[in-house]
């Protein structure tokens, strides 16, 4: 029978409470009309919720997952998809290189010791997709081994979630099975991914949150402190594994809050020192505990990336010249006036560069320039490109006084063309906003002033020395207040397409930064080597972990919002729970094999349908218990509002965020969202097939004043009749679109079309349609 049948409706009780707590388990505290006795249910029902049967689907779901995930686990023996980024950072951990990434590191730690545990040396380059691991030895069978584990384990822990909230072994087995037999998690999972650890250490923070839970009437008991413990542990590691892990913590901290929320409330009898006991033990689970195993993650990533690597140009100076071999640390030297000096652009590495061409008397569109000499970015090497350094100050024949210091006033003299850089209240070529930049005869000091520029150590100190490579710094211009800048487009022929640089009045964009690449010759003409010939190597600098921390999070944050560049394969959110379109991961012309990352459709349909039904069920209960009718039991109504609403807020917490982003987006980021809308489903099949509920299940402790009575789920033999025709159905269709997912066995052009389910499907090697067909 429906879940929502006549038989359900019954008029209120007067003063009965609802409560809105969103957890996993029900309020055992209210009153219990439906006393069953447990020997009345069907006998499928009693066998299967036997501890035997229980054992038995647990092992079964885990042998299956891992045959599926482990099958030609060998093939492609190529570089896939993003295997490009991840095996590559697996490989600068074992040779201890730094490098740069959006995502927190735990995740690609695992798989730096899982390649170091099979033997990988690290020499590897994971350049291109399509690479191949046998030729270069790379033991990469062994690192895919990892994600494959614990993408198998995820699957039980799914049916633990559901037996631990109380629903039956076949509405657990069903929300697994919609996990077991995805196509797309199967084809994530086997790879050098990141989102098999992601969901694994999320469904391990939702099972203990529930256990948690479960214990409400014995808190502060050990069992209690330990699920509470674990259950932040756990949240830490999703945290820590990619960089949406942040959203399971805010799952957690909604359902917190409102769990003390629930606490809080006087009718429940709890005094303020109770409620503060449990704000402090939260608080040390899920704000303290979390924070601290963040910061250690990121202390061992940090501890083992010690040599200079492909990340040190995205880190500041004081960054890179903690890391051996950096060339900041080997080659940065003072700078002294009267250098010769090449200037580069932090973002867009080009020189400081200028040339005896000038500016064109009328642009485009119509404005008039100053016809000065054009100072423009060049990106090559070029003798255009020397500046020496003159002072504004009387100096000393010797000593420190000629160094160049943080916040002196300087002019910059193009070498070749003797003429010094100027700034002035003209608009520059491309930016009308923006003040031109020009240069003026050294020998005319008519306009001296507009020469001036004041150097501006970035995080220096005052009196801080210039130094080349390491010293990034602003020049800004003294009359009229603008920073020097540039930025990518490009000038017309008449500027040889060159890049502009131009006055910035923001003076603190973090885009106007700039450094001295090299110090072409000193005062005297002698080779700057020599200023060093007797000084022993550097050691590396030490800087404050914290400082570290804290650039490397703001530098995450920056470069993850800004991956807005096009894909052929990126797609929005309200694509992704219907499978509009998928991704490719790997092709191979030879045999017409691809990897192709999509869903199981029947899994993922069904998943949008209890979605669906749940929102429209709890709508209609909503409105019915308005015109007082009740529906729907009050366990019954409780495991739907906290069980199932957990699962839903897990569901939107992990879904919706993604439609504010304006990076690229890709149909994988749904994947934490699909789990749960797994379970959501489940409890929706349970409301179908069953007018009671499993209750209570929380573990009975001394503030309960009785044992409650005790009810029972009944599915009979259609449950079992209904949830087997479904797994048979998702089995066929997997193995149907399943050589999309391993990539083998090639498929011909009419065999590829016949899978293309979904004409959005974007399929290689399909056959072109002929006439008449």
């Amino acid at each position: 029978m429906s879940g929502g049948g006549p038989s359900r409706m019954r008029n209120r009780k007067p003063h009965s409470e609802v409560s809105r707590d969103v957890s996993p388990e029900i309020d055992e505290d209210e009153h219990n009309d439906d006393v069953q006795n447990p020997n009345n249910r069907s006998h499928v029902e009693k066998v299967l919720e036997t501890d035997q049967a229980n054992a038995g689907m647990i092992a079964l779901l885990t042998t299956l997952a891992f045959a599926l995930r482990f099958y030609k686990i060998n093939h492609p023996d190529q570089v896939v998809f993003d295997e490009v980024h991840f095996g590559k950072f697996a490989s600068y951990y074992i040779l201890r290189q730094y490098y740069f990434d959006v995502h927190p590191p735990l995740a690609k730690l695992l798989f730096g010791l899982a390649g170091w545990f099979v033997g990988y040396d690290g020499s590897f380059g994971f350049e291109n997709i399509g690479d191949s691991y046998t030729e270069a030895h790379v033991p990469y069978v062994g690192m895919r081994a990892l994600p494959a584990i614990l993408g198998s384990l995820t699957v039980p822990i799914v049916y633990a979630i559901m037996k631990e909230c109380g629903f039956s072994t076949i509405v657990a087995t069903f929300s697994a099975i919609i996990v077991l037999f995805d196509n797309a998690h199967i084809a994530q999972d086997r790879l050098i991914l990141l989102d098999a650890t992601l969901i694994f250490f999320m469904t391990l923070t939702m099972y203990c949150y529930i256990r948690f839970k479960k214990l409400r009437y014995r808190d502060f008991s050990f069992d209690w402190w330990m699920w509470l413990l674990s259950c932040g542990t756990f949240m830490a590691f999703t945290w820590a594994s990619k960089v949406n892990g942040v959203l399971t913590v805010v799952a957690i901290g909604i359902a917190v809050i409102i769990d003390l929320w629930d606490i809080l409330d006087i009718k429940k009898g709890h005094s303020l020192d109770y409620f503060w006991r449990h704000f402090i033990a939260r608080a040390i689970a899920f704000i303290v505990l979390p924070i601290f195993l963040y910061l250690t993650i990121f202390w061992v990533h940090l501890s083992i990336l010690t040599n200079s690597g492909p990340g040190d140009t995205f880190m500041s100076p004081a960054f890179q010249e903690t890391l051996k071999g950096n060339e900041l640390l080997l080659n940065s030297q003072e700078i002294r006036y009267y250098d010769t000096i090449t200037i580069r652009h932090k973002d867009t590495r080009v020189f400081l560069h200028s040339h005896p061409d000038r500016y064109p008397l009328k642009y485009d569109d119509g404005r008039i320039s100053s016809q000065g000499q054009q100072v423009t970015g060049y990106g090559h090497e070029d003798t255009n490109n020397y500046w020496q350094v003159i002072p504004t100050k009387a100096l000393p024949e010797t000593g420190r006084g000629r160094v160049v210091a943080n916040e002196d006033v300087i002019q910059l003299l193009h070498v070749n063309t003797q003429t010094l850089l100027l700034t002035h209240d003209v608009a520059s070529p491309l930016m009308p906003t923006n003040e031109e930049f020009t240069t003026w005869p050294k020998g005319d000091l008519s306009r001296y002033n507009d020469t001036l520029f004041q150097l501006r150590l970035v995080d220096g100190f005052e009196g801080e020395p210039w130094k080349s490579k390491s010293g990034h710094f602003r020049l800004i211009h003294v009359p009229t207040k603008v920073a020097m800048w540039t930025h990518p487009k490009q000038l017309p022929d008449w500027a040889y397409k060159q890049q502009e640089i131009n006055g910035n009045k923001n003076i603190n964009d973090k885009t106007a930064v700039w450094f001295v690449d090299a110090i072409v010759d000193d005062e005297t003409g002698e080779e700057v080597t020599e200023r060093t010939r007797d000084v022993p190597a550097k050691e590396p600098k030490s800087l404050n972990f914290f400082k570290k921390f804290f650039e490397l999070q703001i530098l995450m944050l920056q470069h993850n919002a800004g991956l807005t560049a096009s894909h052929p394969y990126a797609s929005g959110p309200i694509n992704w729970p219907f499978l509009i379109s998928g991704i490719s991961f790997w092709t191979q012309s030879d045999g017409q094999k691809q990897i192709y990352f999509i869903g199981n459709l029947i899994g993922w349909w069904s998943c949008v349908i209890g979605i669906s039904l749940y929102t429209g069920i709890m709508l209609a209960d909503l409105v019915a218990r308005r015109r007082d009718i009740e529906p729907l039991t009050e366990p019954v109504r409780h495991r739907l509002l906290n069980s199932t609403g957990f699962f839903l807020l897990f569901w939107a917490v992990h879904y919706f965020p993604f439609f504010l982003m304006s990076r690229q987006l890709f149909i994988h980021h749904y994947l934490p969202s699909h789990v749960a809308s797994a379970l959501v489903a489940g409890s929706v099949l349970s409301f179908a097939l069953s007018e009671s509920v499993n209750y209570p299940v929380s573990v009975w402790g001394p503030r309960l004043r009785s044992p409650k009575p005790k009810t029972y789920a009944d599915l009979g033999v259609r449950g079992p009749v209904i949830v087997g025709m479904f797994a048979l159905a998702m089995f066929i269709l997997f193995v149907y679109i399943a050589p999309l997912t391993y990539g083998t066995p090639g498929l011909d052009g009419h065999s590829v079309n016949a899978r293309r389910l979904l004409s959005s499907w974007t399929l290689h090697f399909a056959a072109k349609p002929t006439d008449g067909l």
